[in-house]
């Protein structure tokens, strides 16, 4: 499972991945959350991003219909409304749910099974997926699901997550252009949130966490994901060096997140949009990961 904070490229790196032969890759943001999510920060992150929490008295119908899962089934239902309406996706939602209805009944339910039963019938169900026939790791993203590490590494002893950090400065930049855009403060108080998450966990769990930086995977995604790989037993491979959807080519990763050219002149001239005041201001916030995570160089920027 990939997370990142919001802007940080979880999804650039995720449609980096989405060409590798041995992956079934999320088609969308795949938000697992449910309602029923009620903890310590339920206030600061959206629960469709988050681990999911299912009652103890249900079926699995009633499993299903609570996983968020926005982006996949607005396309599905309602593509007229979808920013995804333009892309190729024949899937039905319905089917989906019969699938996966099917792989909880056989196994039992629980959120582990749940959440396994989630994205295997999602590639039962979608018809026009380009398979290579050599799958065998699912891969999906869900931001800020950094957060939720522990519970995901425990609930599923196969697993690994892996976490995506981005300059502080060009992820707040690229925030700002949302219609409503958190305030700097908010924003940044969530960004080292998730940082602490991600060096908490791979200190825990060095053989399942990774963390890999998005100016790393735009400068060249097979370096700075083949220790990922590694990891995963798979090999390396030339779809990773450029972003796709279902094996395709994408010109820009937009509307997959709001990074547009997963390129490292496109992110270092996003961090330049700041002004000498913001700059400061995430400087001072994000200070105890600049060095961690070797972002001296975009702190020292002259932003405007």
């Amino acid at each position: 499972m990939l997370g990142a904070m919001y802007e940080n490229g979880g999804n650039t790196t995720h449609r980096f991945l989405d060409g590798h032969p041995e992956m079934f890759v999320y088609p969308f943001e795949s938000q697992i959350g449910t309602r029923l999510v009620n903890d310590a920060m339920t206030s600061l992150f959206p629960v469709k991003y988050r681990w999911p929490a299912f009652p103890l008295d249900a079926a699995p119908v009633d499993d299903y219909k609570l996983i968020i899962d926005e982006e996949c089934k607005v396309r599905a239902r309602t593509p007229h409304v979808s920013k995804f309406r333009d892309t190729a996706f024949d899937f039905n939602d319905d089917e989906r749910c019969a699938r996966y209805i099917k792989h909880v009944e056989a196994v039992g339910r629980g959120t582990a099974n749940n959440v396994a039963a989630f994205f295997r019938s999602t590639f039962d169900a979608w018809k026009d997926y380009n398979r290579s026939g050599r799958e065998k790791v699912y891969v999906g993203y869900s931001p800020i699901i950094t957060v939720d590490s522990e519970a995901i590494l425990a609930a599923m002893p196969g697993a690994h997550m892996l976490h995506v950090v981005r300059n502080p400065f060009s992820a707040y930049a690229d925030t700002k252009k949302r219609p409503v855009p958190m305030r700097l403060s908010d924003y940044l108080r969530a960004w080292c949130l998730n940082q602490y998450h991600a060096l908490l966990a791979r200190n825990r769990h060095p053989d399942r966490v990774h963390i890999v930086r998005l100016e790393d995977v735009v400068s060249d995604a097979r370096k700075a994901l083949a220790p990922v790989l590694s990891a995963l037993g798979i090999d390396d491979h030339a779809a990773l060096s450029a972003p796709t959807w279902n094996g395709l080519a994408l010109r820009e990763v937009y509307p997959w997140g709001t990074i547009r050219r997963a390129t490292p002149q496109a992110n270092r001239a996003t961090a330049a949009e700041l002004s000498v005041e913001e700059h400061a201001k995430v400087a001072e916030a994000a200070w105890q990961y600049l060095d961690v995570f070797d972002y001296g160089e975009f702190a020292r920027m002259r932003p405007g």
